[in-house]
């Protein structure tokens, strides 16, 4: 795919990007270089390849999916200008 100057111009028009010509003419030829890169990129055969996420193999440390109330309800509640039952109280907004 051979990127020209009216291609950089539709696609910084896309991005809301303001170039003027002479910018666009230098774009051209590095993002024609890019394209062919990729292109080189796709004749590459993967299917040996296993998919991975990372370089390194990652083991996330699990923990017990417990549900609980914090056990911190009064500490929450000290720091609250009002309270009742247990709860924020808040003042009528809708009457």
């Amino acid at each position: 795919m051979a990127v020209d100057t009216a291609t950089v111009k539709r696609i910084a028009g896309l991005a809301r990007i303001a170039i003027t010509d002479e910018e666009a003419g230098r774009i051209a030829p590095e993002l024609d270089n890019i394209m062919g890169w990729i292109e080189q990129l796709g004749e590459v055969d993967t299917s040996a390849v296993a998919p991975m996420t990372a370089v390194i193999p990652n083991m996330l440390r699990l923990r017990d999916d417990v549900v609980t109330d914090g056990g911190v309800r009064e500490a929450v509640l000290a720091n609250a200008p009002q309270a009742e039952h247990g709860f924020f109280a808040v003042p009528k907004v809708i009457e």
